[in-house]
């Protein structure tokens, strides 16, 4: 969720500075054009590299969340085939209710 707000508020900002570079822009067309674009280009590289470090979080707890579900699993085995072979080891006639 946090990552979202990130998002959407470097859009926002994106949006705002391109709307206020054009109403204010005291330059020539092309000027105040190259600079929106390269200020659009660093909001750009900015989103991309906040983008890249939610996935690469991401990946690393998807990881993390495998790893323990695996072990879990193995856990799980282990026990249901000592209880399999403590039963199948177990004398019935012996057994008093």
């Amino acid at each position: 969720m946090k990552t979202d707000k990130v998002i959407l508020g470097v859009l926002g900002g994106l949006a705002a500075g391109v709307i206020m570079g054009i109403l204010f822009a005291p330059e020539k067309g092309k000027k105040t054009r190259r600079k929106i674009k390269n200020v659009s280009n660093d909001y750009a590289d900015e989103l991309k590299d906040q983008f890249d470090v939610a996935l690469d979080t991401m990946s690393k707890k998807y990881e993390v969340l495998k790893e323990e579900g695996q072990g879990l699993f193995n856990e799980g085995k282990s026990k249901f085939e000592k209880s399999k072979k403590d039963i199948e080891n177990t004398d019935v006639k012996n057994i008093t209710i």
